[in-house]
């Protein structure tokens, strides 16, 4: 923290403190698939009671928004955005101590803050549609973490947390997209499918089944809008660390549109097989497989350490993929056995692209 807090306010940090933040979001991982084991009624490494509790948090906010914020940390260049992963990567921390829950959730309210004024200000310099949809997912964080923090069931929370995900992912692909020049009436539809978005994501604590069915057409909308003008679907024919990434890409696509189909299907898919199939279709299929695709491009980025491409990266890509459709098979065909095989490959498949890209980086 001091490091990030340091004097000179226009200065990007160094590398050693950006891999303290990377740190923080490495354990909250760590602790996540500790407790998707524990969830699933399976043997974990640590078996603390708060655990069960915490994996949304953990996971959503100590992981995946603490790597989000730290890349865009260093896209801003300044050192009061390492505020965002810090706090955010340090509440998720917080959620694993003694101290009251509510603590914790604070904390990371504050790092989405944060976020939102990061985007912001981003936007000063050069204002996008791309950046407007990145700064509709952190207000979407942002209403997330308040609503864990009021004490809202992690259910009611799980739209806001999609949209954030959905957002974030969606608006950094159409900054990538604008490379192909895609027409100005798409940009302005992806830009309503976002709004879509959010406005789905409210109506459902209200009325859950009409939101929902509203927050299912804008997601599948989105996997549609991607699977139209992304480049990864022209990328996907090349070699090398191109083609790994639009694979992965491409899978993280589909997982989108199925959690589109849950929602639209569903409505309120807050319990049992929908709940799973929607929580996990997005936590798993459309952000992990994001993280392995732009893992490559923005490990180096951070850490200054290069990340070199080698096909046995493949082997995360599919363990992934394989076992969240086994688990996705089991929901539908009640498979508890099954089911239970799909959730420890997904933690094995998670634990091994860390693995696979840390002796990647040392050996490099």
């Amino acid at each position: 923290m001091t490091a990030v807090l340091a004097p000179t306010l226009n200065q990007p940090t160094p590398v050693r403190a950006r891999t303290v933040l990377l740190a923080l979001g490495g354990a909250s991982l760590l602790a996540g698939l500790d407790a998707a084991l524990l969830l699933a009624g399976l043997p974990a490494p640590v078996t603390a009671e708060r655990l069960e509790q915490v994996h949304g948090p953990l996971m959503m906010l100590g992981f995946l928004a603490t790597l989000i914020a730290l890349e865009r940390a260093v896209a801003l260049r300044r050192r009061w955005a390492y505020l965002s992963p810090a706090l955010l990567g340090a509440g998720g921390l917080m959620l694993l101590s003694p101290l009251p829950i509510a603590v914790g959730h604070a904390v990371q309210f504050a790092g989405t803050l944060c976020l939102i004024a990061i985007y912001r200000t981003l936007a000063t310099r050069a204002q996008s549609r791309a950046l407007n949809i990145q700064w509709l997912g952190a207000v979407m964080a942002g209403g997330a973490a308040a609503l864990w923090w009021i004490g809202v069931p992690t259910p009611s929370v799980l739209p806001f947390l999609t949209g954030f995900l959905v957002l974030t992912i969606a608006g950094e692909r159409l900054e990538l997209a604008r490379i192909a020049s895609p027409p100005e009436a798409a940009q302005r539809l992806l830009l309503a499918l976002a709004a879509g978005t959010l406005l789905g994501a409210c109506a459902a604590l209200l009325w859950p089944a009409v939101g929902g069915g509203v927050f299912g057409v804008a997601l599948l909308g989105i996997a549609a809008w991607l699977a139209r003008f992304d480049v990864a679907t022209r990328l996907v024919s090349a070699h090398g660390l191109p083609r790994y990434s639009a694979v992965n890409l491409i899978a993280g696509t589909g997982w989108l549109a199925v959690a589109g189909v849950t929602w639209l299907l569903w409505g309120a898919a807050d319990d049992g097989p929908a709940y799973d199939i929607a929580v996990h279709a997005i936590g798993l299929g459309f952000a992990m497989s994001m993280v392995l695709a732009h893992g490559p491009v923005i490990l180096p980025a951070v850490l200054r350490r290069p990340l070199p491409y080698r096909p046995v990266l493949y082997a995360a890509t599919v363990a992934l993929q394989a076992s969240l459709l086994a688990r996705v098979i089991a929901d539908v065909r009640d498979l508890p056995a099954v089911w239970q095989v799909g959730a420890a490959v997904n933690v094995l498949a998670v634990i091994a692209f860390v693995v696979i890209s840390a002796g990647l980086v040392i050996r490099k």
